[in-house]
């Protein structure tokens, strides 16, 4: 009297095909790809032929932030002149960027 009827439940919505139920999946790792890894590894190979092409004479920022001018390239290292008379060797790979000729020039 007091009590509602207990019903059985609505049938169950039928299952999505597999291919479907997948989609939102596969295009969460398609953006993943265009906005995370392609980029990485394109700005990954502009960086490896940065430093392969490094020659003495070239002006470089390194990575600390100092401007200097490459004055001895060895397998790995880069010997880089700072000021006159002041030179430090530094790893091929903290080379940042190299310079367009004369910067070092306009800047003092």
């Amino acid at each position: 009297m007091f009590i509602n009827n207990a019903y059985a439940q609505a049938a169950a919505a039928p299952a999505q095909d597999g291919f479907v139920q997948y989609l939102p999946l596969f295009a969460l790792v398609v953006v993943f790809y265009f906005l995370v890894l392609r980029p990485q590894t394109k700005r990954a190979k502009e960086l490896k032929a940065m430093t392969e092409a490094l020659q003495r004479g070239d002006e470089v920022l390194t990575m600390g932030g100092m401007l200097g001018l490459v004055t001895k390239v060895h397998d790995q290292y880069v010997s880089v002149e700072l000021a006159q008379n002041v030179e430090v060797t530094v790893q091929k790979s903290s080379i940042q960027s190299v310079l367009p000729k004369g910067t070092i020039g306009s800047i003092k």
